[in-house]
């Protein structure tokens, strides 16, 4: 593969349009991630598969959530090789982490782990996430959990990854944080956003009085959603929060 690209030849000249969409999106999710104080300085990724390739888009590491553009991502493929040529390395642990779900789930589009305070500090507790909200009463139905294995370097965790996160779209990582899979940036998007929010809930919850629990015969009623509801909530929810990155923090589509 010519990683060298057109001589001279910016990134948005050297792709197709399919691509270049999914590169505003990406960075227009990482700006989210940094908008809704979800980041930690550059040190979590959130990845986009190419459409039609093998190949996916990762974080150029060294540079802070809020400031990553369409034209910095760093495409690579599954065995962590730049497939265009860029200035930046990857983050090994991103690479370890996202290339296996890809591989294993060719619906998941998206990859977006966090290392967010309450995240960590509710995938500390011995019992997980608890059935206190309706953020939670969502998310349970497609919640997996990942024993903690050290800092994510080690190719050996990648089958257990894959079998631990099995066909559900969340994922809380032992000891380290969260993770979402979605067929969109927006769907990843709003599963962390669930995710987050019930994990915040529980946190402040857990600093009050009783707790009181979703009765189990409630629980018992909760459905998993569909891909095609799944991709209609998120598809209403993204062009507003395009409109609240505009407003706050634009430039990500240059």
């Amino acid at each position: 593969m010519d990683t060298a690209g057109k001589q001279g030849a910016s990134v948005r000249e050297q792709v197709g349009e399919t691509e270049w969409q999914v590169r505003k999106d990406l960075a227009a999710l990482y700006r989210l991630v940094a908008l809704f104080g979800w980041d930690d300085l550059i040190f979590t990724h959130i990845t986009a598969k190419v459409p039609g390739t093998e190949h996916f888009l990762i974080n150029p590491y060294g540079m802070m959530f809020d400031e990553i553009t369409a034209s910095s991502l760093v495409k690579i493929d599954l065995h962590g090789n730049k497939v265009m040529a860029s200035e930046y390395d990857i983050n090994p642990a991103g690479f370890t982490i996202h290339s296996c779900i890809h591989a294993a789930r060719k619906d998941a589009m998206c990859v977006l782990h966090t290392h967010s305070i309450n995240g960590v500090a509710v995938s500390a507790q011995k019992a997980g996430l608890l059935p206190l909200s309706q953020f939670a009463f969502i998310v349970l139905r497609s919640l997996s959990y990942h024993d903690y294995e050290g800092l994510a370097l080690n190719p050996d965790e990648q089958p257990r990854l894959v079998r631990d996160l099995g066909a559900n779209n969340y994922l809380i990582l032992r000891n380290h944080g969260l993770l979402t899979v979605g067929q969109s940036m927006a769907e990843a998007f709003q599963a962390m956003h669930r995710l987050e929010a019930a994990c915040m809930v529980q946190v402040r919850a857990q600093a009050g009085g009783e707790l009181t629990h979703i009765p189990a015969d409630i629980l018992a009623r909760a459905a998993v959603e569909s891909p095609a509801d799944r991709a209609r909530k998120a598809q209403l929810a993204w062009p507003g929060l395009l409109r609240r990155l505009d407003r706050r923090n634009p430039g990500y589509a240059e």
